[in-house]
């Protein structure tokens, strides 16, 4: 569903819209408490209900929304608490998530099954029965002339499903927990979402394939807000891929738009890309195979830790160089150590990467796209109107940095990089985008089938254009970087002006 407008996707950029105008807006903590409980009849106006059973469940899970998009945590369902609870705590601007990061809200979960084999009405009763001859366990039989399944005795191998000429047979399955890579998603005792935190690892693929909208992360808008109007200087970073998310802003146009939402600055994380290709290379070149059998790539913090968490054995295998967010911040810090920066970007598992306390002091808040846009919703910034000064505009990456954002780009700029440095060394290189398949590539490196290679993992199928927080189309963002890639002065990761601060900035 990336890049479809949904009423689920109303909705939830509607909380973070009014969360931010109230952020703004706001003033005593009174103000803030009573503007919490008005806020979802503002958000979900009228006497009927459009979407749910009734208007009160929509009005209580939005209010819920709102919570968790102020960074609180969600309300038990047998207690009573109040909308506006530890709101003076979450008012302290640097006030990091408390896990858990995705949540759950249980009275907007549909109990979809967890999976099942299922037989439609589109079954013809045909005398092959080639589904009843290929079941492995003979769970099905014809009943008043269709195909029956006995569910007690269905393993879900699906082969009737791939044999039946009419397409009858359909395999049923939970749209989150299918996509989740980590098997992390289960039913709990009332047959609702229940997420093993053990497993998580935070990549959202659950949010945003939810068709009722049931599973949330947690934010910082309100934080940030708070920080910005209290007078801190905070820098935003902004992940390359921002193209194509915000229809009618051009990197030209981005820097203004980002001020008048209280910025006191803007740079581009494909700096911090640019230094990471440079590390990984020379890790790649000193450690495989020397020391090492393969080498996993960094930057995607849901892949790095699933790697790590399902195959500890190898977690020295992954590569040590920190990702380029947390570059970029390093490399704005050292020349200015008391401005604060909030990344931007397409993916929830930085909000938990920026949590650890080794990135803290360095990464103070994290938005993802739609929450970007929420404030600009809020702010009433038209993009149409502002300068499009094509001077001012981002110069510093280079075109390697900024193709991090699509799947295999990360795997292709180290390639480079090594090729500059040693052209005669030859790079094999394994890709894998969705933790599903990123888990199949590990089996294999394991099974010593990658012996000597570079492994790029992405988390987000399409890689960081198709991230939980993205808003466009991945298709059509991966066209546009393509264009803002090759319009970089420069190509080369190696050819950046910061390469000589890398040593700095590792320790």
């Amino acid at each position: 569903m990336r890049g479809i407008y949904t009423p689920v996707t109303d909705i939830r950029r509607k909380v973070f819209t009014e969360v931010a105008r109230m952020s703004y807006e706001g003033g005593e903590y009174a103000d803030y408490a009573k503007h919490m409980r008005d806020l979802p009849y503002k958000i979900i106006p009228g006497e009927v209900g459009q979407l749910r059973s009734s208007i009160f469940l929509e009005r209580a899970i939005v209010s819920e929304r709102i919570r968790l998009a102020m960074g609180l945590s969600l309300r038990p369902l047998d207690e009573s608490v109040p909308a506006s609870d530890n709101l003076e705590h979450s008012m302290i601007a640097d006030k990091y998530y408390e896990p858990p990061l995705i949540n759950v809200i249980k009275f907007a979960c549909n109990k979809c099954p967890e999976k099942v084999i299922k037989v439609t009405s589109m079954c013809q009763g045909c005398l092959a029965h080639p589904c009843q001859e290929v079941c492995p366990k003979k769970a099905i039989s014809f009943r008043n002339g269709r195909s029956h399944i006995d569910q007690s005795l269905c393993v879900k191998c699906g082969r009737c499903v791939s044999t039946c000429p009419y397409n009858a047979i359909v395999k049923v399955e939970r749209p989150c927990a299918k996509a989740c890579g980590m098997d992390a998603i289960h039913s709990d005792k009332y047959g609702r979402a229940e997420i093993d935190y053990d497993k998580c690892v935070s990549c959202g693929m659950c949010l945003v394939n939810c068709p009722f909208g049931a599973i949330v992360d947690k934010g910082q808008i309100f934080q940030l807000i708070q920080a910005i109007k209290r007078g801190d200087r905070v820098i935003a970073i902004v992940a390359p891929a921002f193209i194509n998310q915000f229809p009618g802003l051009t990197p030209a146009k981005l820097r203004v738009a980002m001020q008048q939402l209280g910025f006191a600055g803007v740079s581009e994380v494909a700096v911090g890309a640019d230094l990471c290709t440079i590390d990984e290379a020379k890790d790649f070149m000193e450690e495989v195979p020397e020391k090492h059998p393969f080498m996993g790539t960094s930057c995607c913090p849901a892949w790095s830790v699933m790697a790590k968490k399902l195959f500890p054995q190898y977690a020295d295998c992954i590569s040590m160089t920190m990702t380029p967010m947390v570059l970029t911040a390093r490399l704005i810090k050292r020349s200015d150590k008391n401005v604060r920066i909030c990344f931007v970007g397409p993916c929830s598992a930085k909000k938990l990467e920026a949590s650890r306390r080794t990135v803290r002091s360095e990464v103070d808040f994290v938005l993802t796209f739609e929450e970007l846009m929420g404030m600009f919703e809020a702010k009433g910034v038209d993009f149409a109107s502002l300068p499009d000064d094509k001077n001012d505009t981002f110069d510093d990456a280079s075109g390697d940095g900024r193709g991090f954002a699509v799947s295999g780009g990360v795997a292709q700029a180290v390639v480079n990089a090594i090729h500059k440095l040693e052209p005669d060394r030859e790079v094999k290189v394994a890709s894998a985008q969705g933790l599903a398949e990123c888990r199949k590539m590990m089996m294999m490196a394991k099974a010593g089938k990658y012996n000597g290679y570079l492994l790029e993992g992405m988390a987000c199928p399409g890689g960081c254009i198709a991230g939980a927080g993205t808003i466009a189309d991945p298709a059509k963002s991966a066209a546009m970087l393509a264009k803002y890639k090759a319009q970089a002065p420069k190509q080369s990761a190696l050819d950046t002006e910061y390469k000589d601060t890398l040593d700095y900035l590792k320790y």
